[in-house]
């Protein structure tokens, strides 16, 4: 389905260069982004009373380049998908033709995934790989002899915290913001998501299993998906339907089944919960250790509504970035809710179970989940 090695290819040949940056300032740089990792993992169990550190498994601190984001990000995505392309591939039927057919639509689909790789590689400060397959750290080879290099490992459990330094770099200078208060802001929010897995074991493979079962609704008959949107778009204005033209649904929506609707919500809940969790945490803890919080949130906030020009914001709408940003704001909104309500510890028994997961309602209504859960 991807041509997973050309995607990668792609992307780095496509990937802009980072800020210029002195070899022994970026040594320090990465030096560091890998202190504060180990500090923002004292402040962030401390703030949110989740796990000791003693008692919960660590997972790798990668400090990585544009590059090593691409490939580390690629080795995740083929995990996840793995078995809707199982399913593809038995389904094809045997035959030079079809097999040629194949391979070229492998390799498009490989150059428009590095293609959108290349745009995000620019933009992503850091990121906690939930489905990355188990990985070591290895000895720093990049070009440069700077930053770690993502590779298979026997390490256990799966995931890691990648920190993408040229990235951090970029935007503190566009910011004009102290540069060490800045590196500790951005690795308070990313440990926070490395806490929220690492101190609930059972996270992972709740949404693993329910991306999975997405994935397991994927219709790969071809003739099937063209009827599901024949269906979609005769109920829409202009196609022959009698919709009043209020709301608009994007290809993905139209094309999804119920179940995956159904799914794709509560994916949403909880991918609200995670980030809107982190940003709270880091805003929480901030006052206490990074002397210009207020800055660096007033200013990033407003970078983040602007995006850095027309280009920009049209694709961070193609490519649903606008949707995480939502993400953001809502699930920090239902955060502060409930634990201005029931306190910290009140807020913690969202992690309990499955079952005490916001829905995606409760993530608009804080009291909701509060009389649900706790009572």
């Amino acid at each position: 389905m991807v041509d997973w090695d050309l995607a990668v290819a792609t992307a780095v040949r496509l990937a802009r260069p980072g800020p210029r940056v002195g070899r022994e300032e970026a040594r320090a740089v990465v030096s560091e982004l890998r202190r504060h990792a180990v500090e923002a993992e004292r402040h962030v169990r401390e703030f949110t009373r989740m796990g000791t550190g003693e008692d919960t498994p660590g997972t790798p601190v990668l400090v990585v380049d544009r590059p090593g984001w691409v490939r580390a990000n690629v080795a995740g995505f083929r995990t996840v998908v793995r078995p809707l392309t199982d399913r593809l591939a038995a389904r094809r039927s045997d035959g030079p033709g079809v097999a040629a057919a194949g391979s070229m639509g492998a390799k498009a689909t490989g150059v428009e995934v590095g293609a959108v790789l290349a745009f995000l590689s620019g933009k992503v400060l850091g990121q906690y790989e939930t489905f990355a397959p188990a990985q070591l750290p290895t000895a720093p080879d990049s070009p440069e002899g700077l930053f770690d290099q993502p590779r298979r490992g026997l390490a256990t459990p799966p995931g890691r915290l990648l920190l993408v330094a040229p990235n951090i770099v970029q935007v503190e200078r566009e910011l004009d913001v102290a540069p060490h208060d800045f590196r500790l802001w951005v690795c308070l929010h990313e440990e926070t998501h490395r806490t929220q897995f690492t101190a609930v074991p059972w996270l992972r493979d709740h949404i693993q299993s329910e991306v999975q079962e997405f994935l397991a609704q994927t219709d790969v008959d071809p003739s099937a998906l063209l009827d599901r949107l024949r269906e979609a778009l005769g109920g829409l204005p202009g196609f022959g339907g009698r919709g009043n033209g209020s709301t608009a649904a994007g290809l993905a929506d139209l094309v999804q089944t119920p179940a995956q609707r159904e799914i794709l919500a509560r994916l949403t809940a909880v991918m609200s919960l995670l980030e809107g969790h982190a940003d709270v945490v880091m805003d929480g803890v901030g006052p206490a250790v990074v002397p210009s919080v207020a800055e660096i949130r007033e200013k990033f906030q407003r970078r983040r509504d602007r995006g850095s020009g027309r280009l920009d914001l049209v694709l961070r709408r193609l490519l649903g970035m606008d949707a995480k940003l939502r993400q953001y704001q809502d699930g920090a909104v239902f955060v502060r809710g409930v634990v201005e309500r029931v306190g910290m510890d009140g807020f913690n028994r969202v992690w309990t179970s499955p079952n005490t997961l916001p829905t995606k309602d409760e993530i608009h209504d804080p009291a909701s989940w509060v009389a649900r859960v706790v009572g």
